[in-house]
């Protein structure tokens, strides 16, 4: 199955499930922010790569606004040349607006990880003949006070069938990839895909999460993130 039809089952299947609080928002930017998501895979999924990053799932000023994996806006519209127009979900957080390429807060960890494909590789198309990145889960959770909550912490009632349908997406964009290597990033997103993928011939790996909550993180990311992908095999000119 394409990822195009792909993300649209998915879309379907997470938009008929019921969340409750302390959630009292929940964004699916497959759907408000289509255009821009399906221009990525469009143009930029492509089979037999060297890797996968899988990252959980968007964050409220990366791909909530740009519909893109680690969206950071200046990124995708500058670097990978995406920038279509955003629609808004369904039920918008007074203190999470969706502003789409018009929001002006930057993402740390979509600079961090777009920056440094930037700087490790010519163009968008040399990085994506090698790795593509997707979200585990396409869902944003938001609290009353407008804190994100990740959806590891969800009662079990919900999380199951959102991991269910997760994970079959995840199934399904690997047969049609066929990487090499899944890289989780984040030890979360590396758990699922061991699980989830136990019966593919993928190998496993991860590497530190971009986030500016991660104290390792901010005492330099690329570098560490580079040593973690070398160990893995993946070298760079």
């Amino acid at each position: 199955m394409k990822p195009a039809r792909i993300a649209s089952a998915l879309t379907r299947t997470v938009d008929a499930l019921e969340f409750g609080e302390p959630v009292t928002h929940v964004y699916n930017p497959l759907a408000y922010a289509k255009k821009s998501h399906s221009r990525y895979i469009e143009r930029f999924a492509s089979r037999g790569i060297e890797a996968l990053m899988l990252g959980m799932n968007p964050g409220p000023f990366g791909m909530a606004q740009t519909g893109v994996p680690f969206g950071e806006v200046n990124a995708v519209r500058e670097w990978l040349g995406i920038e279509e127009r955003v629609g808004k979900p369904r039920v918008e957080h007074p203190r999470r607006p969706i502003q789409g390429f018009d929001c002006t807060r930057s993402e740390v960890s979509g600079r961090r990880l777009w920056g440094w494909a930037q700087e490790r590789f010519d163009s968008p198309e040399a990085f994506f003949e090698r790795f593509f990145i997707w979200n585990y889960c396409p869902l944003v959770f938001l609290e009353e006070s407008g804190r994100n909550r990740t959806p590891d912490k969800l009662p079990a009632a919900e999380r199951e069938p959102l991991f269910a349908a997760c994970d079959r997406a995840l199934i399904q964009l690997v047969e049609h990839l066929e990487p090499k290597l899944v890289i989780g990033v984040g030890k979360f997103a590396e758990k699922r895909a061991r699980e989830v993928l136990v019966d593919s011939d993928c190998e496993f790996g991860t590497i530190l999460h971009p986030s500016p909550a991660s104290p390792m993180a901010n005492r330099g990311w690329a570098p560490q993130a580079e040593k973690q992908l070398a160990a893995m095999g993946i070298e760079f000119e």
